[in-house]
């Protein structure tokens, strides 16, 4: 429950340090989307101790807040590259046997990340803590007298979706061999937050859904220059008006089954 519109700080960062490890250290890939990984997982950390101390749309601006200080940091540093980024970022071999240069082995690579990433999360949703979280969602007040430390379970969940998100910033600039502003600026958090209302809210398959489309969206409209935004408000408002519980959402509640 708790609405971010800080995640391209852990996206962007990850993918930042992932690509100057990968590039001017000359580290391989493994150690490179580790140590870029690891980097988001402190800034969750520093910026989830900040956050849940406030709830609602305190919660997002203070993220926001957060991510734009960074993004304005990224700008100005040396390291970052600046408006140019990091270009040309070797992708080098993973374990020192497969070649991430070929695009099939980098696709396989990534499936098995993603495939990971999610038995993770319906893992950690499935569990005691994750039940606990769900309460939290539900009716913190409740979970408080019931004896829970909500402070603390809201802490571990942030610095995981920090952590998840930093690993696909990793990703990201090893697939494009780039990382630049854009991975840092707030749109791409509302893109990720779009991609979840879209897809549904308090679901586990509803995000993918929702990614495939909003990306599906911004390849196949391209052509059509500035109006791709407005023919997207459109969608988004549409969806909102007829599947408030998203796309998923509305098939679960249709089906009653739990996705």
């Amino acid at each position: 429950g708790l609405i971010s519109f800080g995640h391209a700080m852990f996206f962007g960062w990850a993918s930042y340090v992932t690509a100057y490890a990968a590039k001017s250290w000359g580290w391989p890939p493994e150690l490179a989307i580790i140590v870029g990984t690891a980097a988001a997982a402190v800034l969750g950390v520093v910026a989830g101790s900040l956050a849940i101390r406030r709830q609602g749309i305190y919660f997002a601006m203070i993220t926001l807040a957060l991510a734009q200080m960074l993004y304005f940091f990224a700008l100005q540093a040396k390291f970052t590259g600046g408006e140019d980024g990091i270009q040309g970022v070797p992708r080098g071999h993973l374990f020192g046997v497969f070649d991430l240069s070929n695009e099939m082995t980098m696709y396989l690579f990534i499936l098995v990340v993603f495939l990971a990433g999610f038995l993770l999360i319906y893992r950690i949703i499935n569990s005691p803590f994750g039940e606990v979280l769900k309460a939290i969602r539900e009716n913190e007040q409740r979970a408080i007298s019931l004896g829970y430390k909500t402070e603390r379970y809201k802490l571990v969940a942030f610095v995981l979706s920090a952590t998840l998100a930093g690993l696909a910033g990793s990703l990201n600039s090893l697939v494009f061999q780039l990382a630049s502003l854009t991975d840092v600026h707030w749109s791409m958090s509302g893109d990720v937050v779009l991609m979840t209302l879209l897809g549904g809210l308090g679901t586990v398959f509803g995000p993918v859904v929702g990614a495939f489309l909003v990306i599906a969206m911004e390849n196949y409209l391209a052509p059509f220059g500035q109006w791709v935004l407005v023919i997207q408000g459109a969608i988004f408002v549409v969806c909102v008006l007829l599947f408030r519980r998203g796309i998923v959402g509305e098939l679960a509640q249709a089906l009653r089954v739990q996705f």
